[in-house]
């Protein structure tokens, strides 16, 4: 099929990233200029603008929802502010209080390492755009980033954190970097049993994650409907899975293995929202928004299985082993 990466074995991207995972910034960053993005919500199916702002050390990553009549509603992108998890990643809640989908650009700004951002957001949702974080990783890229004056914070895994949900799990387990290693498995012959392994770093992301998109089957076309959800979806910003489990998008997948490659994108952009990068190893078994959301709180909620760090010099770049743990007092960044 046109655009069809192979999937790259394990062993090869241990070869290729894993040295790389030790390469980490000293310092915060944010955006060297403001940018705007456009698109639809897939969710609502209405035309949304976002406006990404540069901001000061110790911000964070901000949401702002601004109202018909100018009034602002400020939602930080932590743990403490997720709401539903059923279809999406929801910071907030209520209608007129709330901003959905924010799972993608989350992945993008994680991955590349962006730790203050304002984002102005003029609607319910995130824009799709092609249901992937591509086009965030390209407008951030072409904004620019800039290094600031404050020491990063990492939060580093201490021990094993597991949580169940029936048949889906995920737990966090010590590591020098940041690993996922996330499994799916779907009673569809499209999907089956697909595994994605790897380090996740500025390169490995924008090659191997970055441009899997969001997925669906033809057949719950009409429930999502009924219920007000997926009104923007289409073969742009979606794969589709058709009534004959064959995808009907024209151009195929872009990778093979292109719906576990998604699911791990939503999972780094939902533990995003530990407000800190972590430095630890993510696995999970047919896991979603619901289940990551439910293992970063589990971890977070354990003192004793984290500690946070940070470099003790003043190098711009840093291996994680050379990270010295802070005192922790006050430092909560996943609290709203």
């Amino acid at each position: 099929m046109p655009g069809l990466v192979p999937g790259v074995g394990t062993a090869d991207r241990q070869e290729k990233w894993g040295s790389m995972a030790l390469g980490l910034q000293g310092f915060e960053t944010t955006f060297a200029n403001p940018f705007t993005i456009r698109g639809i919500g897939v969710h609502s199916g209405a035309e949304v603008t976002a406006v990404f702002n540069p901001a000061e050390s110790g911000t964070g990553i901000v949401f702002q929802r601004i109202g018909p009549h100018g009034e602002v509603t400020e939602l930080k992108a932590v743990s403490a502010t997720v709401g539903n998890t059923d279809f999406c990643t929801v910071l907030g809640s209520g209608p007129t209080r709330s901003i959905a989908t924010v799972e993608h650009v989350m992945a993008a700004l994680y991955a590349l390492g962006i730790d203050n951002a304002v984002i102005e957001v003029d609607g319910a949702e995130m824009p799709v755009m092609d249901g992937s974080s591509a086009v965030f990783i390209e407008a951030i890229e072409q904004a620019g980033i800039k290094t600031l004056s404050k020491k990063r914070r990492y939060i580093r895994v201490l021990k094993t954190v597991r949580v169940d949900a029936g048949s889906s799990w995920a737990e966090f387990h010590p590591y020098d970097g940041t690993r996922f290693e996330v499994d799916i498995d779907f009673d569809s012959p499209a999907i089956g049993r697909q595994s994605w392994k790897g380090d996740v770093t500025p390169a490995s992301f924008k090659t191997e994650l970055s441009r899997a998109r969001t997925f669906g089957f033809m057949r719950d076309v009409e429930r999502l409907w009924a219920a007000g959800l997926a009104l923007g979806s289409s073969l742009e910003n979606s794969v589709v899975i058709g009534d004959d489990n064959r995808v009907i998008n024209m151009e195929g997948l872009r990778y093979a293995d292109e719906f576990v490659r998604h699911k791990t994108l939503d999972a780094v952009g939902d533990l995003a929202l530990a407000g800190a990068p972590f430095l630890g190893l993510y696995r999970s078994y047919r896991g979603g928004h619901k289940v990551n959301a439910m293992a970063l709180k589990a971890l977070l909620s354990e003192a004793s299985a984290y500690e946070i760090v940070e470099s003790a010099g003043q190098r711009p770049s840093v291996a994680a082993p050379e990270l010295i743990a802070v005192a922790q007092a006050g430092y909560r960044p996943w609290t709203a």
